[in-house]
């Protein structure tokens, strides 16, 4: 069969969940067709992945998930993979060259590196980026060193791991000490470390890159969390409601942040940043090798960067693309379980076309958020 003249096929790991939804409903909506296939652990996950082909797969820890894998990228003749949750981005990464596919991932070290949370921490500190520290805790006595270090409060997370794993503020050393034998208790055996606290805005920023040069990137602000009343943090790594920014410092940090890890940076590289009292941002993750959840809000706005990834992964040419602020300021993203995600400009928003019948209509609310991602004249 010749691979030059027919559609391209591509192998999703980790179809199952939103993040690979996300990113099948924007390569739907690209501008040629796609064969797609989709694998998860879950069986019932799959009945909602859009893909034409969807396969159950062991657990990426099985002693047959690759096989699994390679089996279904010869039966299917795949051309392209991408894995959206983290464990699976890291198997991917470090036997990308078992598969007669290819990828669009960064370095296997670089990788490795962004999925430890003090390893990265620690490299941005040596570039200059911050000069906070981050303790290792592995014991009480690592607790109160951390507390003598940082001071109170500071902020308790697993050294690895994405949806705000293992995180809580600890503002009494009493309870990080309980929270981490809760854990233990539990036979969980994460590595945690703990940070300063930032108590302000949060920031993320998605953007492609190819051979040390960003393509294409933008700016949110996250304003409400799905069920933050759920997690003992207040934060559940993904967003009810995120509106984009043009925020200069946003894209200079992040920027700094990707290419003091890596400077020939290729790939996906989605980065989390975090405002402390006084307006001063830092990073506190990159999520290598995938998209955030929400990236299909780019998508529906006009930004498909899973589509651009396709594109540069085979070497073929893009639309114009602005390395910053590829969207508009102010498109909100508003979305829950079992409500449809809706896309709205600020300005647009159903209570500002249908004002209140008093003053006491939460529109308070709505001009402190907009005061937050407006870029001041």
């Amino acid at each position: 069969m010749n691979r030059t003249s027919r559609m391209k096929r591509l192998l999703l790991l980790g179809a199952g969940g939103p993040p690979g939804i996300n990113v099948i409903r924007s390569w739907r909506e690209a501008p040629e067709p796609f064969y797609i296939v989709g694998t998860d652990m879950n069986p019932f996950h799959l009945e909602w992945v859009p893909a034409d082909r969807v396969y159950l797969v062991p657990p990426v820890d099985h002693p047959e998930y690759l096989e699994v894998i390679a089996e279904i990228v010869k039966r299917e003749e795949i051309d392209l993979i991408h894995a959206q949750p983290d464990v699976e981005v890291r198997v991917l990464s470090e036997h990308r060259e078992r598969f007669p596919a290819r990828v669009f991932l960064p370095r296997k070290e670089t990788v490795r590196l962004l999925q430890d949370k003090q390893a990265s921490a620690e490299r941005w500190r040596q570039a200059g980026i911050h000069t906070f520290p981050t303790v290792p805790i592995e014991s009480p006595e690592d607790l109160e060193r951390a507390v003598e270090i940082i001071g109170l409060p500071l902020w308790l997370r697993a050294r690895e791991g994405a949806g705000a794993r293992g995180a809580t503020l600890v503002e009494r050393i009493e309870t990080g000490i309980h929270w981490i034998a809760y854990w233990r208790s539990r036979g969980v055996n994460w590595a945690f470390i703990a940070q300063p606290y930032f108590s302000g805005r949060e920031f993320a920023w998605q953007s492609l890159w190819k051979d040390g040069k960003l393509i294409v990137s933008q700016g949110r602000q996250r304003i409400e969390y799905i069920y933050p009343h759920l997690a003992p943090s207040g934060r559940t790594g993904t967003s009810a409601v995120t509106v984009t920014v043009h925020d200069e410092r946003v894209n200079e940090v992040a920027t700094r942040c990707v290419l003091a890890v890596d400077p020939q940076a290729t790939g996906v590289f989605s980065v989390d940043l975090m405002e402390d009292a006084h307006g001063n941002l830092f990073p506190t993750e990159i999520n290598a090798g995938r998209f955030f959840t929400t990236t299909y809000f780019y998508t529906r706005a006009g930004c498909n960067m899973p589509y651009y990834m396709i594109r540069l992964a085979f070497d073929e040419p893009l639309p114009d693309l602005p390395p910053y602020n590829a969207l508009p300021a102010g498109l909100y993203w508003i979305r829950h379980i079992d409500c449809p995600a809706v896309l709205v400009p600020h300005g647009a928003l159903r209570v500002q076309r249908e004002p209140g019948a008093s003053r006491a209509d939460g529109m308070e609310r709505l001009r402190e958020v907009e005061t937050m991602w407006r870029t001041p004249v």
